[in-house]
C-alpha cells in the first residue's frame, strides 16, 4: 500500500526514536524496524534533550533547524569535529560561538 505524504519537516535520530517506539516494534514495517533499530544504536541523548538542543542552536547561535539537527545527531565532541558541519564555506562561525556550542553539547551528552 503506497504512502501519501501529508506533512514533511525535518526531525533529529532521537525524535524519530520516540516516535517509532511509540508505535511498538510488532506493528512497524521492516523499513521502519530497521530505522528503529539505528537510532536505537545511534542516538545520543534522548528526545527531550534533543529538542531542548536544537532550539537552543537555532535561537542562541542561529543556526538553521537543519544544521541543528545534524549537529545534535552526531553530538560532537571537539570544535575540530563541529567544525565538519560547517566545512562546505558557506558560513564561518568565530571560534567562541563554536567552542559555546561544544561547551553545551557536552554539558548534555551522556
Amino acid at each position: 500500500m503506497p504512502y501519501k505524504i501529508i506533512n514533511s519537516h525535518p526531525i533529529s535520530n532521537p525524535e524519530a526514536k520516540k516516535i517509532l517506539s511509540s508505535i511498538g516494534e510488532e506493528n512497524l514495517d521492516q523499513f521502519q524496524k530497521r530505522t528503529l533499530d539505528y537510532t536505537t544504536k545511534f542516538s545520543k541523548v534522548d528526545a527531550e534533550t534533543a529538542e531542548k538542543l536544537i532550539k537552543e542552536l537555532t535561537t542562541k547561535f542561529e543556526l538553521t533547524e537543519v544544521e541543528a539537527i545534524e549537529i545534535v545527531n552526531c553530538m560532537p565532541k571537539t570544535v575540530e569535529e563541529l567544525r565538519t558541519f560547517f566545512a562546505g564555506g558557506r558560513r564561518i562561525i568565530e571560534m567562541e560561538k563554536l567552542n559555546a556550542i561544544i561547551d553545551l553539547l557536552n554539558a548534555h551528552s551522556s
